[in-house]
């Protein structure tokens, strides 16, 4: 990997295949880079309770975003029905692409979207996806789990993925209310298990893009704050924007 992003061998890569960036072997090998952890995490309910019940809501308001017969790129593989509601909703006359840096992660999700075949899933870096321009892109905690400059990187590689109308939806942590009885508690587990993640919340997503005034940004938080949906849709020319109207 390029951009001064250290690398470390962690299981065979594809050939020519990016080789794993040392962040993730570093940090996150327990819960992506060892078979046992799919057989442990990659469970609608597991998922559903490491996001305190959130999981369906958040799955629909990704959906809602999109329309049948997009083609969409998912910029990383997601444990749970996540991806398999996403070639749903875009339906057959659609096309998922789910790209991801570890080569397990890209065999085990092929074959949980094997009945899909809408769906395609290869492994490349979110920072350099590649598969030139799609309707929309999505973005589904994945953020919390990279250092803070390959935050930028990856944001400004989604958003170039994205022509003028085009949309990248953002779905991760965000900093809770300072009500929330989870706020504390999340703290400790961000410190402990996501060490990342305090870059994330600490700043507005659209902060991480290069070029941000080119795209119309909406925000919507959930669960008291804890989660939020950040949707980018690319900025019409002037000459499209008036003939749209």
């Amino acid at each position: 990997m390029d951009g001064g992003i250290e690398t470390r061998s962690a299981s065979a890569p594809e050939a020519d295949g990016p080789q794993l960036p040392a962040y993730l072997v570093d940090t996150y090998t327990w819960a992506y880079l060892k078979p046992s952890s799919l057989l442990l995490l990659d469970n609608t309910f597991v998922v559903t309770a490491i996001l305190w019940g959130n999981l369906n809501r958040l799955i629909r308001v990704n959906c809602a975003e999109l329309q049948p017969g997009q083609r969409v790129l998912q910029a990383a593989s997601v444990y749970g029905r996540y991806s398999s509601d996403l070639a749903a909703r875009l339906g057959a006359s659609g096309r998922l692409d789910v790209i991801d840096i570890a080569p397990l992660q890209v065999a085990h999700c092929r074959r949980k979207l094997a009945s899909f075949p809408q769906a395609r899933v290869r492994v490349a870096d979110a920072a350099k996806p590649g598969g030139g321009t799609y309707d929309a892109v999505c973005c589904f905690f994945l953020l919390h789990e990279i250092p803070d400059d390959h935050k930028s990187k990856v944001v400004d590689a989604l958003l170039a993925a994205v022509p003028p109308g085009g949309k990248v939806v953002f779905t991760d942590y965000h900093l809770a209310k300072p009500w929330h009885p989870l706020r504390w508690p999340m703290h400790i587990v961000f410190r402990l298990l996501e060490p990342f993640a305090i870059g994330l919340i600490d700043r507005e997503i659209a902060e991480f893009a290069s070029e941000r005034d080119d795209f119309h940004w909406r925000k919507t938080t959930f669960f008291g704050g804890l989660y939020q949906k950040v949707v980018a849709e690319r900025r019409l020319p002037p000459a499209m924007a008036e003939a749209a109207e």
